[in-house]
């Protein structure tokens, strides 16, 4: 594996229950608020499968490589969680509105070539440790002050585009902290940790 996400498997219900805002909010999304406020550019070497939180964690990078023959995907739905609106910025800024639909709203896996065509990932390859040492390579070879520059431009671009009325952005947090405490979300954990179709009741 890149990184599979959680193991959230291996947590029982009332652990999960209590606990899985903080479990999934921190300090993960202080390591993919850093990756986006480092002013070099990172590149993510997919050499496994990389699923759920490990995919939002590769795409908090400039570049990502994937090898051939791994799976990218997110499980949410596939789990009753509502995802962070910040995560799902990510992905739509990367790949669209249209494939983040794909990602997040049918919950299948991929193929690396299937991610790079999507834009997922820059480049797919057997050695992946190669080619993204070589990218770091030619990275490092360019103006640094030039490339700092240019990355804060697009990140404050990207952040402008984002702006959201403080009372809708509040909706949207109790959305996700609500989804936690729902009886599919407890089911989907269950279903996910017996390897079982879960049994949803829309509640």
């Amino acid at each position: 594996m890149f990184s599979s996400g959680y193991d959230i498997g291996d947590i029982p219900d009332d652990v999960f229950t209590v606990e899985a805002e903080k479990l999934v909010a921190h300090p993960f999304t202080t390591a993919l608020d850093a990756l986006d406020a480092f002013d070099r550019p990172t590149v993510a070497a997919c050499g496994g499968h990389t699923i759920g939180g490990g995919l939002e964690l590769a795409l908090a990078c400039d570049f990502r490589v994937a090898a051939d023959g791994i799976k990218l995907g997110m499980p949410p739905a596939k789990l009753g969680l509502v995802y962070s609106h910040t995560g799902l910025r990510r992905f739509i800024d990367a790949v669209g509105v249209p494939r983040t639909r794909e990602l997040f709203l049918l919950g299948r896996n991929i193929d690396a070539p299937t991610a790079a065509q999507w834009g997922l990932v820059h480049r797919v390859a057997e050695d992946v440790q190669e080619v993204a040492l070589e990218m770091a390579a030619e990275l490092a070879a360019n103006a640094p002050l030039s490339v700092t520059g240019n990355k804060k431009v697009i990140r404050a671009l990207l952040e402008a585009k984002w702006a959201l009325d403080p009372d809708v952005e509040r909706e949207l947090i109790e959305l996700r902290q609500a989804c936690f405490l729902s009886e599919d979300f407890k089911e989907g954990v269950r279903a996910f940790g017996e390897k079982r179709p879960a049994n949803w009741q829309g509640k």
